[in-house]
C-alpha cells in the first residue's frame, strides 16, 4: 500500500505521542510489528444483552476478527450505544441519532483506517451507516442475521406480525390468555432479529440494496454457519476497502439509494426504512426526498411472500435463495452499474443467482402486489406528506371517506379505546395525535392501533387509522403513518376533531380533512403547544433540534458529514 493510512498519524513516528499510543495499545499483548502501517480495523459492536436482537453478536465477532488478521489487518472492538427496540423507552427512535453520534465521533476520535458496522436491531442499522457516512471512512455492514422460525402448535408464527393477531384475538375473546402465553416461547426460537420482514430484516435487505454489505448479508440466520462465514468474509474485505480506499461516498450515490427504494417494494419492506434512508442520504448530502419514495417504488411488485405482507418468514427467503434473487428478478428497475462494497457492480453481484423456491420470491407475472412500495399521501391534513404500505393494507379500504375518532395523546387512546360508549364503527376513522418526532417524543411505533374491543367482537379486523407516529415492521393494516407536520408543532392533524370527516385516497396520493379553510383557522388560533415532557439533558436537545419525518426525523445540526480529520493530538 503506496498512502499513509490513517492510524499512521496515531502509531507511526517516533517521537512522544506515537509512544503514547502505542505502548498503551501493547498492554493487550500486541507486539511491535501490528503498527508497522497495517489497516487497522475498527469493528463497530451493538451488542448489548438489553438488545436481544444483538445479544450473540460476542460469538459473532470472532469471525470478523478471523477475517481482518487473515486479510492482513489489525482488528480493534469498540462498543457504541445499543438501541434494542424491544426494552428501550419511550421509544428506540429516541435514541437513533444519540447512537449515531457515539459512532460518529468514536470513528472520527480514533486510529481507525476502515470500520466493520455490527448492526441487528431496528435503529442499530441506520444508526450505524448514519453515523459512519458523517465520517466517510471504508466501511462495510454485517448484520446479525434474523432468529429462525417461530413454531407454535404445528404452525408457523412469525415475530411481531403474529403477536398483533394473537392480542387481538385475545380481546376479541376468540383466544385464551394461557395460549397467548405459551405462543411467547415458541416466537422466539434462536438469536437473531425479527423473522419477518419487519425494520430490522428491512435495513439489512436495504443495506444489501444500498451495496453496503456482501451478497446474501440480508437474508440468513443469526445461527446458520453461513452467517458465521460471512462474517469472516466481511472482514477480510474492508481490508480490501481500506486498500482501493472505497469510501462510503462512492457507494451512497442516488443511484444506490433509488435502488434501495425498489428493493423495499419488492420485499414489502417496513414503513421505517422511509426515515431511515431519508436521513442517511442527509449524512451524505445526497439529494433524496419523500417524493422520491413514490417516485422510484410506486410501480414496483412485491414479489416476496414474506410477513407481514405475506404468509413465509426469512429462513425460508434464505433457503429460496436470499435478496441477490428479488434484485435479480427487478434488475430492469435497478441501476446495476452502482457500485457495492465487493468493488463490482450490482449487476455483476447478482448475475447467475437462482430461485430455489418460487412460492417464496415470486415471479413478476404473479406478484404478491402488482404496485407495492411506500405510497406518499398529501392533502390539507398532510401538507409535507404521510405514509402508507400498500401491501400491508385492506384493499377495499384504499379509497374510504368516514368519520373521525380523535384520540389527543396515546393516553387518551388508552383510556378511551375500550369503552363501551365510545362512538365508533367500522366505517370510522381513528386519529391519533401528538406521536410524532416531537410529540412523544421519538415518533413511537403506535401507529396500528388496536382497534376497539367492541369492534373486534363483532369480527372487524382493519379500519383505516391515520397518526403522526410510526408502526412496527411486522404490523399491517390500512394505517397512515409519519402525517407531516406533526401536531405538536401545530400541523393540521391538531386540528382534527371527532366528527370531522376524512378522505383516504391512496389511487390518487390524496389525505384530506373535509374542513373549510377559515374553520380550520379558527381552531389553529384555539390552539396551544403541548409542553413537552422532558426538558433537560440529550431528550431536551432531541425535542428542540428534531427534524420533521417528510426528511428523515434528524437532528437538524447532524445533516451532513464532517468528514474524518481530527487536526490536533490529545497530549
Amino acid at each position: 500500500m503506496s498512502r499513509k493510512l490513517r492510524s499512521q498519524h496515531w502509531f507511526g513516528g517516533l517521537d512522544k505521542d506515537a509512544f503514547i499510543h502505542r505502548s498503551w495499545m501493547k498492554n493487550n499483548g500486541l507486539p511491535d510489528d501490528v503498527f508497522d502501517g497495517r489497516p487497522v480495523i475498527g469493528i463497530c459492536n451493538t451488542f448489548s444483552e438489553l438488545t436481544p436482537c444483538n445479544a450473540h453478536f460476542r460469538g459473532l465477532i470472532e469471525h470478523i476478527k478471523a477475517g481482518v488478521l487473515e486479510a492482513g489487518g489489525l482488528p480493534v472492538e469498540f462498543p457504541v450505544f445499543s438501541c434494542g427496540e424491544s426494552n428501550l423507552r419511550p421509544t428506540a427512535m429516541l435514541f437513533r441519532n444519540l447512537a449515531s453520534m457515539d459512532v460518529e465521533e468514536a470513528i472520527r476520535g480514533n486510529p481507525i483506517d476502515g470500520v466493520v458496522l455490527m448492526a441487528g436491531c431496528d435503529k442499530t442499522t441506520p444508526s450505524l451507516v448514519m453515523g459512519a457516512a458523517s465520517c466517510d471512512l471504508p466501511s462495510i455492514v454485517i448484520s446479525g442475521g434474523p432468529m429462525l422460525n417461530g413454531r407454535f402448535r404445528g404452525r408457523t408464527i412469525g415475530s411481531g406480525t403474529d403477536v398483533w393477531k394473537f392480542s387481538e384475538d385475545v380481546r376479541a375473546g376468540v383466544m385464551s390468555q394461557k395460549d397467548f402465553q405459551a405462543a411467547e416461547s415458541a416466537m422466539s426460537r434462536s438469536p437473531g432479529h425479527c423473522m419477518t420482514m419487519g425494520t430490522a430484516s428491512t435495513m439489512a435487505s436495504i443495506v444489501e440494496a444500498l451495496g453496503l454489505a456482501l451478497p446474501g448479508n440480508a437474508a440468513v440466520p443469526a445461527v446458520d454457519a453461513e452467517r458465521a462465514r460471512l462474517a469472516r468474509l466481511t472482514g477480510r474485505r474492508i481490508v480490501g476497502m481500506v486498500a482501493e480506499d472505497l469510501r462510503l461516498s462512492k457507494i451512497l450515490t442516488r443511484a444506490a439509494f433509488a435502488n434501495a427504494i425498489r428493493v423495499n417494494g419488492a420485499v414489502g419492506g417496513s414503513t421505517n426504512a422511509v426515515v431511515h434512508l431519508l436521513a442517511i442520504a442527509g449524512r451524505t448530502g445526497t439529494p433524496l426526498s419523500l417524493d422520491d419514495w413514490d417516485r422510484f417504488g410506486r410501480d414496483v411488485p412485491t414479489i416476496l411472500n414474506l410477513m407481514p405482507s405475506g404468509r413465509y418468514l426469512m429462513e425460508d427467503f434464505y433457503y429460496a435463495g436470499g435478496l441477490p434473487v428479488v434484485m435479480k428478478e427487478i434488475a430492469d428497475l435497478l441501476d446495476l452499474d452502482a457500485l457495492t462494497v465487493t468493488g463490482n457492480s450490482v449487476g455483476a453481484n447478482i448475475e447467475g443467482v437462482e430461485n430455489f423456491n418460487d412460492d417464496v420470491i415470486l415471479p413478476r407475472d404473479r406478484p404478491l402486489t402488482a404496485s407495492g412500495g411506500i405510497a406518499v399521501l398529501r392533502g390539507n391534513l398532510a401538507p409535507s406528506g404521510a405514509i402508507i404500505k400498500p401491501s400491508a393494507a385492506t384493499p377495499a379500504l384504499m379509497q374510504h371517506r368516514g368519520r373521525a375518532v380523535v384520540f389527543e395523546t396515546i393516553d387518551h387512546y388508552k383510556a378511551r379505546v375500550d369503552d363501551p360508549d365510545l362512538d365508533i364503527d367500522e366505517t370510522s376513522l381513528m386519529v391519533l395525535k401528538n406521536c410524532g418526532p416531537r410529540g412523544y417524543p421519538g415518533m413511537a411505533e403506535v401507529g396500528n392501533m388496536a382497534l376497539p374491543q367492541k369492534l373486534l367482537k363483532k369480527g372487524v379486523r382493519d379500519m383505516v387509522r391515520i397518526s403522526d407516529a410510526r408502526m412496527s415492521g411486522t404490523a399491517f393494516g390500512t394505517v397512515v403513518l409519519h402525517t407531516a407536520p406533526e401536531a405538536a408543532v401545530g400541523g393540521p392533524l391538531a386540528l382534527v376533531r371527532d366528527g370531522d370527516f376524512i378522505e383516504l385516497d391512496v389511487a390518487g396520493r390524496r389525505l384530506h380533512l373535509d374542513v373549510d379553510d377559515a374553520e380550520l383557522a379558527c381552531r389553529k388560533a384555539e390552539w396551544t403547544a403541548p409542553v413537552p415532557d422532558m426538558t433537560r439533558g440529550y431528550q431536551g436537545l432531541y425535542v428542540e433540534r428534531v427534524m420533521q419525518a417528510d426528511t428523515g426525523a434528524d437532528l437538524d445540526f447532524l445533516v451532513g458529514g464532517s468528514g474524518h480529520a481530527v487536526p490536533r493530538e490529545s497530549h
